[in-house]
């Protein structure tokens, strides 16, 4: 750690200035992210925003790898997946602090005024698909790291940026797939912060578990005249609904954790139905006719259900058989397929985490309050980090409002993308001097 108290903020007051002068910078870069649509699904334009940020970052003496994750979910010739790892050594042996931020944005929906992909500046705030969650803070962590080797050139060990795919779907093709390729190992990467939209006074060390599944019931097809001749796979449906109405909600609604999970209803456990396919095809965009009169012999639905450190991902699933079982012993001639999509169970970082404390220094040093340690309702990246690349030194720090992300009008404030890109910039020098 440095010697002195003076030294310390004269580091501090280094790090200000150099991103402070950057501050033009860190808008227009915001923006140009802001302006490459990467929509997932399908995954568009993530070559395109992965070149870019090679291109800028190896100009700035980084070296730069373009990795595809090549057979994972999603990835093909249309839409491949690619990733992006740029890396600077510094001058002399010490950790590696890595910056993951993912670079796909989810689906813009109804209700904009801004345009999604426009980048609009508006008092003080960037709007756009991704502003909050999460190009605002790739932008921000990008800055942060460019001022400290501005102010610092002879710093010892590395510092690495990468933009990945995927997260809004899982991560599966973006970290996860680097995960297995080594390039979280604990033995190349020591501290790994991500910049996603937890608000720029709190530390976020984890998040709730999840498991995703899909329910298939089954029917019998016939003339939609003659109903008493099929099975309606969609009234089976609507049978599982209806106990998940009745007995799922109600018992999820009423567990309750002492896990710190911002916002305050996430503090119990919840079930989202992600979607609901039942009968023939939607049919193709411009067709004008009308459906054919059809009893539906299957229906689908994808649920979403979250859940706490408390309970068990075994038991997550079985709360789910054991309902659809009670239906079927109820209900004539029901029957259903259970598939599970994926599982990953809470993920919590200890407060004591070296990565933890220096954030922490870094908030009470820019923003002169006590931060805040809270646990994300979603999960994200960390996950992939700490079950497949082994490595627990790793928070989510960011800038941006949490409730703003995947809403209409999403913006990030200027102000709070420069005051988190000093924390991480002081984060840095912590962490790269701890152990001197």
């Amino acid at each position: 750690m440095h010697a002195t108290r003076e030294a310390a903020d004269g580091r501090l007051a280094l790090l200000k200035k150099e991103i402070e002068e950057r501050r033009d910078d860190l808008v227009e870069l915001t923006r140009d992210l802001l302006r490459i649509p990467t929509l997932n699904p399908p995954g568009e334009n993530y070559r395109d925003i992965c070149e870019f940020l090679g291109r800028r970052l190896g100009a700035r003496g980084f070296e730069i790898k373009l990795l595809r994750a090549e057979g994972t979910p999603g990835d093909s010739e249309r839409y491949p997946r690619w990733n992006v790892i740029a890396r600077k050594e510094g001058r002399g042996p010490g950790p590696c602090i890595h910056f993951n931020s993912h670079i796909d944005v989810v689906e813009t929906g109804a209700g904009w005024t801004f345009d999604p992909f426009g980048g609009e500046v508006s008092d003080g705030k960037i709007y756009g698909r991704g502003a909050c969650d999460m190009k605002g803070g790739l932008a921000a962590s990008i800055i942060a790291a460019e001022a400290y080797i501005a102010a610092f050139p002879d710093f010892p060990g590395a510092i690495e940026i990468s933009g990945t795919a995927d997260e809004e779907t899982g991560g599966f093709g973006g970290v996860a797939w680097l995960a297995e390729q080594g390039y979280f190992s604990p033995e190349r990467v020591q501290h790994v912060i991500i910049p996603e939209p937890l608000n720029k006074d709190r530390i976020c060390l984890g998040h709730r578990g999840v498991w995703w599944g899909e329910i298939t019931t089954h029917g019998h097809i016939a003339h939609g005249s003659m109903p008493f001749l099929g099975d309606c796979a969609v009234r089976h449906m609507g049978a599982v609904l209806g106990e998940m109405e009745k007995s799922l909600f109600p018992t999820l609604a009423a567990r309750r954790t002492d896990m710190p999970i911002v916002p305050e209803g996430a503090r119990q456990s919840t079930m989202n139905i992600n979607s609901f396919h039942g009968g023939q095809a939607e049919p193709e965009e411009g067709f004008t006719g009308f459906p054919s009169a059809c009893v539906p012999d299957s229906a689908r639905m994808i649920i979403d259900r979250r859940y706490l450190v408390e309970e068990k991902g075994d038991e997550v699933r079985a709360e789910i058989v054991d309902l659809l079982e009670k239906v079927r012993s109820e209900r004539d001639n029901f029957r259903y397929d259970l598939k599970e999509l994926w599982h990953t169970p809470p993920t919590v970082t200890s407060k004591d985490a070296p990565v933890v404390s220096a954030v922490e220094r870094g908030i009470r040093q820019v923003l002169a309050c006590e931060p805040v340690h809270v646990l994300s309702p979603g999960t994200y990246d960390q996950k992939h980090i700490d079950r497949i690349g082994r490595l627990k030194d790793c928070i989510a720090y960011g800038p941006g409002i949490l409730d703003l992300a995947h809403q209409p009008d999403e913006y990030v404030g200027i102000d709070d993308m420069v005051d988190s890109a000093v924390v991480m910039a002081l984060a840095i020098d912590d962490l790269l001097h701890r152990a001197q």
